[in-house]
């Protein structure tokens, strides 16, 4: 009777650590900007490998594009971390002149959220100023990564 105990000690011991190590990598990973894995080639960051899935115009936004970039947050009415990443991404927007703000319903947008891979919300989606997905990053991203996320969509 002892072994059996001491067996589902140790698997429970076991379990927990898995947990743990899976929210710890999930909490790093949470909110950073990577560049899109594109469809058309299957190589990460050439904008010519880009195939049109990978691009966002004025008509499936339902807004103009910003000048030099447009920050697109896909939201859910019941999300949490969706309010703080609206907050950072309308006041980023606002500092960064040319750049504009869109939040999409991800529940009211099907389509879009199928044909960008979209798997959570918030996704937050950096377009250049043609429309073309710079990085994004799933999660709630902090102030610093967008400002620096636009950096690298907006040509110096």
């Amino acid at each position: 009777m002892e072994t059996v105990q001491i067996a589902g000690s140790a698997a429970l011991v076991v379990a927990l650590l898995l947990a743990t190590v899976l929210g710890l990598v999930a909490r790093r990973s949470s909110g950073r900007f990577r560049t899109p894995a594109l469809r058309k080639s299957g190589r990460r960051g050439s904008a010519a490998a880009m195939s049109d899935k990978d691009s966002l115009t004025p008509a499936d936004l339902g807004q103009a594009l910003g000048e030099r970039a447009t920050l697109v947050q896909f939201s859910t009415a019941f999300c949490q971390p969706c309010r703080a990443a609206r907050r950072i991404l309308h006041e980023v927007s606002g500092l960064v002149p040319g750049v504009a703000y869109v939040e999409v319903d991800a529940e009211s947008h099907l389509d879009l959220v199928r044909r960008l891979d979209i798997l959570r919300t918030p996704t937050v989606l950096v377009l250049d100023a043609h429309g073309r997905v710079s990085t994004r990053a799933s999660g709630t991203p902090t102030k610093p990564d967008v400002i620096a996320a636009l950096g690298r969509a907006i040509p110096g």
